[in-house]
């Protein structure tokens, strides 16, 4: 049956990146065959009420990601779960329930995880977010000033830092720029600093952004003394 991030998939749930094989859990008595190698397989013995429709239930998918996957790639799937299926509370029974390898990080995700992220680029981000001292962000927050509202991807109030998951999709053409603009300078004269991240940024280049943010926020806390 489909496992793991393809059955994330099959569950409408987004990715950090779609397998280039299928995942597939199969028995441990059973020989893999020919068509094995088209297939990443993982060996385990399901019950009968852990499948439905040719994959693991909501369940076992999320505790199969939760423990298995990179933070990052966790929380992609476990953000989404809560936007798409509303799970919280099977979640939080995932959570308490956790024993043995990979528990500790079942329970971080769980913690971290929130229906607000928009899609798997703006998990990823955070899940980076997460991992700088003193940053603590919010996504989805609402910024007023005047007559001025905006809403940002990810911000921390105290630190008065905005961050933008920015995608080429939605900022591509000349109006959208021209938008773009004065919202940004919105932002900068009500006093936030306004970082904007690409998704190769995010998704290819963590390291990278992790210094930006590291540095942001040591300036950040000299402009909030």
């Amino acid at each position: 049956v489909l496992s793991h991030t393809s059955a994330a998939l099959h569950h409408g749930w987004g990715v950090k990146s779609v397998p280039q094989q299928p995942h597939v859990t199969v028995g441990r008595g059973r020989k893999p065959g020919a068509r094995a190698r088209l297939a990443r397989l993982h060996y385990r013995e399901l019950a009968a009420d852990e499948v439905a429709n040719g994959a693991t239930t909501p369940e076992v998918t999320l505790r199969d990601c939760l423990r298995t996957l990179p933070f990052d790639e966790a929380l992609c799937v476990a953000d989404s779960a809560l936007r798409v299926s509303g799970c919280a509370r099977l979640l939080e029974a995932i959570a308490d329930a956790a024993r043995g390898p990979g528990s500790p990080q079942i329970r971080r995700v769980a913690a971290a995880a929130t229906p607000l992220s928009a899609n798997p680029f703006e998990s990823t981000l955070r899940a980076i977010c997460l991992d700088v001292p003193g940053l603590r962000v919010q996504p989805q927050v609402s910024i007023v000033d005047g007559d001025f509202a905006a809403r940002v991807d990810l911000a921390d109030r105290r630190l008065l830092l905005a961050l933008e998951a920015d995608s080429f999709t939605w900022h591509g053409g000349r109006a959208a720029l021209a938008s773009d603009a004065r919202r940004y300078n919105r932002l900068v004269v009500a006093g936030w600093t306004v970082l904007r991240f690409s998704w190769e940024d995010a998704m290819l280049h963590p390291s990278e952004v992790r210094e930006v943010l590291v540095r942001a926020v040591s300036l950040a806390e000299l402009l909030v003394e």
